[in-house]
């Protein structure tokens, strides 16, 4: 049954979502129906649907009582809403439903599991956040939550657990017809660590092992994982609050870390072997990933960041959109993440230009545009010919945006200090990019109010959320020097604009 709480939800939701335009929100990048977004939760396939619910409160475009939001989709591109799926409606999660994930049950319903979060008084008499993993079940539209919740609480922790910072499951179905469970949690240390849970029917959970830790070397409480096999490689995600600079890899911050390594099933052991950033650009948090029926590992995230969100253009009634949903695979004992396929079949005619000599700031005909996929190549001409390339995309005689390349340090540092916020925020990341002699790949996608770039085929990714002018569409290429480009561009066509076309 309905509760009053979520039915409340619904209805404003149906009421005002509709009268957001299309075109106030990007053309393929997940936004919530009407207020905010932040995580994601319960990314996974039901009955043929990838489903995607999120961290929502749909009555004003700041944090607020999380509940979950819900979209699906067939192509990761275009998203059918839904209805709010779950709401703080019950005594252990009347301070918010936080993140979890999702899986389809042998009996065909859908299995949602989340973090409760209640508010309770110290013997000091402090407000205190307590956080409990509770469950509702239901037909990928309606959820009841179990009799029995909270499934796992301050019991079942790990001696030294905190039970304020046990959050965000993320659930999945093992060969053998068993269950895992990965939550996040704070050790002694007050730093994160992640745990490992075991179900035999997904309802009753038994504590495994505790997978790693940050040991206060990588950030502090370690949010969202994610664990899985990917090409013969155990990879296990997270996201730490208050990372503390290390080089250019991390950022000071919320960030976002991929660890590496081998995990014996029996000792349930997980050895670390490489630590790495996922995204090195400015908004990218919390991702989850799920496994398609043709075997692709594809991850979304949370496309900003909790230091920049406090910062809007007056008048937008969302705020929060997901990352592109991107392919992820390892190359060489690095993750390597790519654009989800689908997105080639939007493109429309294609504008190419060859072996363009660039010196100076140049533009090309037919290149413009906001809704955009364009592959970049450049090629030094003899040995040190440029010191310097820089992509200006969404420009006009005021804002602009721009990826700067220099070779000599093999450095890439994304700007979008001119990209319309007058706000001080964050506005620019630098990252190292392995050499290639000066060679450089760049693929770009550009959605109206975001810059997603994969370098050199997506060994690297950065993120960064625009609040440019729609107008300001002009993309435009710069060598300090001079250097040899092929430049092939894409506008994306979806929904109105592909009825346009037929």
């Amino acid at each position: 049954m309905t509760s009053e709480t979520l039915q409340k939800a619904r209805d404003f939701e149906a009421h005002y979502g509709p009268l957001i335009p299309p075109e106030e929100r990007p053309a393929f990048h997940a936004t919530p129906t009407i207020g905010w977004m932040n995580d994601p939760n319960g990314f996974s396939c039901y009955k043929g649907e990838y489903h995607l619910f999120y961290q929502y409160h749909p009555y004003s475009n700041e944090w607020g009582p999380m509940h979950w939001g819900h979209l699906k989709t067939k192509d990761f591109l275009r998203w059918e809403r839904l209805p709010a799926a779950i709401a703080p409606d019950e005594i252990y999660d009347a301070s918010g439903c936080f993140s979890g994930g999702a899986l389809e049950l042998p009996d065909g319903r859908q299995l949602l599991m989340y973090t409760g979060v209640r508010r309770e008084r110290t013997p000091e008499g402090l407000l205190q956040d307590r956080q409990t993993q509770c469950i509702a079940i239901g037909d990928g539209v309606d959820y009841e939550k179990l009799d029995t919740n909270p499934v796992l609480a301050e019991n079942d922790l790990p001696e030294g657990g905190s039970a304020i910072d046990f959050r965000d499951p993320k659930i999945w179905q093992e060969a053998d017809g068993s269950y895992r469970a990965v939550i996040g949690n704070r050790c002694p240390d007050e730093s994160g660590a992640i745990l490992l849970y075991r179900s035999d029917d997904a309802i009753t959970w038994t504590y495994e092992a505790t997978l790693d830790a940050s040991h206060r070397q990588y950030g502090l409480m370690w949010e969202c994982p994610d664990f899985f096999e990917l090409d013969g490689t155990q990879v296990l995600f997270t996201s730490p609050q208050d990372m503390t600079p290390i080089g250019l890899e991390f950022h000071a911050g919320n960030g976002v870390v991929c660890l590496l390594g081998d995990y014996n099933g029996n000792t349930k052991a997980f050895t670390r072997r490489r630590v790495q950033a996922v995204d090195y650009g400015i908004d990218f948090y919390a991702m989850q990933t799920l496994l398609t029926p043709d075997g692709r590992r594809v991850m979304i995230a949370w496309m900003q960041n909790w230091n920049t969100v406090g910062a809007k253009p007056h008048g937008f009634r969302w705020c929060g959109q997901m990352a592109l949903p991107r392919e992820l695979h390892i190359r060489d004992g690095r993750l390597i993440q790519t654009p989800v396929r689908e997105l080639e079949q939007h493109r429309g005619r294609p504008v190419i230009h060859h072996h363009i000599p660039v010196s100076g700031e140049i533009n090309l005909p037919g290149v413009q545009g906001r809704i955009v996929d364009m592959t970049i190549d450049i090629e030094p001409i003899g040995r040190d010919s440029y010191r310097c390339f820089r992509l200006h995309v969404a420009k006009n005689g005021e804002c602009v945006t721009t990826i700067r390349y220099r070779p000599d340090q093999s450095t890439m540092k994304i700007d979008r200090s001119r990209s319309g916020l007058h706000h001080d925020i964050v506005h620019t990341r630098t990252f190292f990019v392995r050499p290639r002699d000066g060679a450089l790949r760049l693929r770009v996608i550009l959605d109206r109010f975001s810059v997603e770039v994969f370098v050199n085929d997506g060994e690297q990714a950065a993120s960064a959320v625009l609040y440019t002018p729609l107008e300001a569409d002009a993309i435009s290429f710069e060598a300090d020097g001079t250097v040899m480009m092929n430049v092939e561009k894409y506008d994306l066509i979806f929904e109105e604009e592909d009825k346009a076309q037929e």
